[in-house]
Order: C-alpha cells, then sequence, then structure tokens
C-alpha cells in the first residue's frame, strides 16, 4: 500500500489484470480448521498456484476507485517466492504518484503566507521533536486548540455552501475521508 503526501484517503497498491484483461476477484485461501476462510488481494497472491488465477499484468490503483491506464507485465520468475514485495513494480507506483499529484493539483490553494508558516512549522518540529518532545506536544496542544476552536463552524458553513464532491476535490481527498473528517470536526465541539 502507497500513502498519500496530501492526498487524504487516496490510498494505491499493485492491482493486477488477467490474460483476457478481467480484473480478479480476492483470493482465498482455507488455512485450516477454523470456519472462517480470509481472502487476499495483494498481487503476488495471483500466481496462478492452487486455486489462485493467474495475473498477466499489472498496474496502479488508488481507494477512490482510480486505476492506471498503463499495464506492466508481471515475470513470475524474477517474483521472489517468500519476499514477493522485492519486485519491481515502481511502474505502477509512479504512474499512483501521478494520480495524486494531479489530485493535489486540483486542491484549493494554501495563501502563500499560510503555506509558509506550515513549512516553517514542519521544519521546526522535526528539529526539536526527538530533543524536546514536550515543547514538541505543547506545539501541537496549540495547534489542536485551533482545530477545536475553527473546526466546527467551518464545517458547517463548507457543507451548506458545497457538495461533498466539490469538499472532496477542494481538499484533496476522497468523499469517503471528507465526511469521517467533517464528522470528526463536528464531533469535536460537542466536548
Amino acid at each position: 500500500m502507497w500513502e498519500p503526501d496530501g492526498a487524504e484517503g487516496h490510498v494505491g497498491k499493485v492491482g493486477v489484470l488477467l490474460e483476457d484483461g478481467t480484473v480478479p476477484g480476492p483470493v482465498y485461501i482455507d488455512l485450516g480448521s477454523s470456519g472462517h476462510v480470509p481472502s487476499f488481494t495483494d498481487w503476488w497472491f495471483y500466481n496462478g498456484e492452487g486455486h489462485a488465477p493467474l495475473a498477466e499484468r499489472m498496474r496502479a490503483v488508488c481507494a477512490c476507485g482510480w486505476y492506471g491506464e498503463r499495464a506492466y507485465p508481471i515475470d513470475w520468475t524474477r517474483v521472489p517466492h517468500r519476499e514477493p514485495h522485492l519486485y519491481d513494480t515502481s511502474g505502477p507506483e509512479k504512474d499512483w504518484e501521478n494520480h495524486t499529484r494531479q489530485v493535489n493539483a486540483r486542491t484549493v490553494p494554501l495563501p502563500e503566507d499560510i503555506a509558509r508558516l506550515l513549512s516553517q512549522l514542519r521544519e521546526r518540529l522535526d528539529e526539536i521533536e526527538d530533543d524536546d518532545p514536550l515543547t514538541a506536544l505543547r506545539i501541537i496542544g496549540e495547534l489542536d486548540s485551533i482545530v477545536d476552536i475553527n473546526s466546527s463552524y467551518l464545517a458547517r458553513l463548507a457543507t451548506r455552501k458545497h457538495t461533498d464532491e466539490e469538499i472532496a476535490a477542494a481538499l484533496g481527498s476522497t468523499e469517503k475521508a471528507t465526511t469521517a473528517r467533517l464528522r470528526r470536526y463536528d464531533n469535536r465541539r460537542r466536548y
């Protein structure tokens, strides 16, 4: 799984395609005497062994429903059997990174002075967090109080003026992640 920087909810991973171009369902593996049979969707489970289908190609997929147009062949003879994560999946990952860059490009831009302050704050926190975690925690507490005071009102105001889709696009987020964030903001004022 690839975690985005700034594109909340846009978690990416390697997806697979079968020889006919279809996307296979999960692979179920019976691990023993339990009544529960777990399913897996990691790309390396589609290796044709047991009852698993054989994936011919890989591509990037995102939790938002996006998928990469470009597919990359899988050479199963080069996939390390016990360490499939060592196989080169950089092509799909670069496609997904491009997708998240496009998502971030459509967000509402931060005012330059605020972007600069946030960048300085991140840098400063990185500098002091190991040597002075109490000061770093105090800084986070101050930021948290700003969120407590402003988030509920701004969340309600945004939802009155914009659709969920518009808010998600403005924040560079998926609708699901945005809904969870707005719910979290609304709940902060209730305590």
